[in-house]
């Protein structure tokens, strides 16, 4: 399944005017924050901070963001798109049966989270005050949602997948599992589950709210 075009022609946040994406000084400033945040939350980081780990002026800083929220933004979007086209691939070349399927989109959606995990604490963080924040993350979600709940009808219409209640409402429930489990995970909050247990215990759920069965047939 292709890639959203939401998703694909998503403008860029928080920056002054397009730019080049190898531009040195704005990576720089990006590499800069998520270094940062996995120490400390956002509040405790100063525009100072992001130029001088960046290498440049706080004038030039401004060149860039208009603010530190909006290099949060970048951040986040980076991020979601990247995971977005490795949970996309999976669709565009599925594996041989529905259960490897499945673990793969589960296993590519962990494993970008995984690799910027403070973005993703200070982006779910952020979203309850940040309103570009909130519709970004509501807008990744969204194409979540809409790419399984067509993969679950698509089973049922095979007669892999059992009838039962709306796809839609299953993929809601599903994708909003996955990001509560995965907070908790990498929050480190009581009670979650261990990160080498995540993927499994998320396709168990996943297997059998589709198939009534962890065991789905080829």
């Amino acid at each position: 399944m292709a890639t959203d075009p939401a998703v694909r022609n998503r403008p860029a946040r928080g920056r002054r005017a397009p730019r080049p994406s190898g531009d040195e000084r704005e990576l720089a400033i990006l590499a800069t924050a998520e270094r940062l945040l996995a120490d400390r939350p956002l509040s405790d980081i100063s525009i100072d901070d992001l130029a001088r780990g960046a290498g440049i002026s706080r004038p030039t800083f401004y060149f860039y963001f208009r603010s530190k929220d909006a290099v949060l933004l970048t951040l986040l979007d980076r991020v979601t798109e990247e995971a977005d086209r490795a949970s996309s691939a999976v669709f565009d070349h599925p594996a041989p049966t529905p259960a490897e399927r499945w673990r793969q989109c589960l296993d590519a959606i962990y494993t970008t989270f995984r690799a910027h995990r403070s973005v993703a604490l200070a982006a779910a963080e952020a979203r309850h005050t940040n309103a570009e924040v909130r519709d970004l993350w509501a807008g990744m979600m969204g194409t979540w949602v809409s790419r399984t709940a067509e993969a679950i009808e698509a089973e049922r219409a095979r007669g892999a997948a059992p009838p039962g209640r709306p796809a839609r409402e299953l993929a809601i429930a599903l994708n909003l599992m996955n990001e509560r489990v995965l907070y908790a995970t990498f929050a480190g909050d009581e009670p979650a589950v261990l990160e080498a247990n995540a993927v499994d215990v998320l396709l168990d759920v996943w297997l059998t709210t589709i198939y009534r069965t962890t065991e789905p047939p080829a």
